[in-house]
């Protein structure tokens, strides 16, 4: 095969290309492959697409990347999976990523990941969004989380959450931050919390900023805390009201201190 001119290769039917043996197909050079015309691409059985060694499936073209059949996508093996350029990450279609297995998801390296259109990104499903490794996460850019649908948010799991960067965590709209469980709540890191943008904030709903941990309520800067609702005010519980700085604690407008019950003022002050 390795003998035949990009020329031959394009000049193969359908129905020779279906026939070739998994030695055959593993003996086309890169250019070759690259030749491969859509009809006869489409025509490789999923076991010849699994046996593409590595240099195969990086010459790939954009155009036929977007050709490969959703069948012919799924039996792309972990490691080939890895080798795609962003260019190709770039080319495969909504459908194709929508159906990639949990394996060939782990596979994705942080750049793929920070290569996904909007389209291919909200195309995961809440279990695939679930199972992204830390490094995964922290590639998705600020723009692709304002991206993610609420659904999807929510299928981020506490730890996920507490890998988000700072400029990850501003990206998050109003009503990613409305619909956190109290789970993924819990997996915020003070800085994060810091880092939340006061329209976001005003978002967490009284029980949820009742389930502010200490370490947590440390995180809220003199900034935020003026912009803390009166219903948000009453969501504070007296133990977290008690951990809060001096300086936190003068953050408080006199209109928020006026809304809180005598036990809530007597553990800030």
């Amino acid at each position: 095969m390795a003998v035949l001119t990009t020329t031959q290769v394009g000049a193969l039917t359908t129905t020779q290309v279906a026939g070739l043996t998994t030695t055959q197909v593993g003996g086309l050079t890169a250019t070759q492959v690259a030749a491969l015309e859509t009809t006869d691409l489409q025509a490789l059985t999923t076991t010849n697409i699994a046996q593409l060694s590595v240099t195969q499936v990086k010459a790939l073209t954009a155009t036929q990347v977007g050709d490969l059949t959703n069948t012919q996508v799924t039996a792309l093996a972990a490691t080939q999976v890895a080798v795609l350029t962003t260019t190709q990450i770039q080319a495969l279609e909504t459908t194709d990523l929508a159906g990639l297995t949990s394996t060939q998801l782990g596979a994705l390296t942080a750049t793929q990941v920070a290569a996904l259109e909007t389209a291919d990104l909200q195309a995961l499903t809440t279990m695939s969004i679930g199972l992204l490794s830390a490094a995964q996460v922290k590639g998705l850019t600020a723009s692709q989380i304002t991206d993610l649908t609420n659904t999807q948010i929510s299928g981020l799991t506490s730890t996920q959450v507490g890998t988000l960067t700072t400029s990850q965590v501003k990206a998050l709209e109003s009503t990613d931050l409305a619909g956190l469980s109290s789970t993924q709540l819990s997996g915020f890191l003070s800085t994060q919390i810091s880092a939340l943008e006061n329209t976001d904030l005003a978002a967490l709903t009284s029980t949820n900023i009742g389930l502010l941990t200490a370490t947590q309520i440390k995180g809220l800067t003199v900034t935020q805390i003026p912009a803390l609702t009166e219903t948000q005010i009453d969501g504070l519980t007296t133990t977290q009201l008690d951990g809060f700085t001096a300086t936190q604690a003068g953050a408080f407008t006199s209109t928020q201190i006026s809304s809180m019950t005598a036990d809530q003022t007597l553990a800030l002050l």
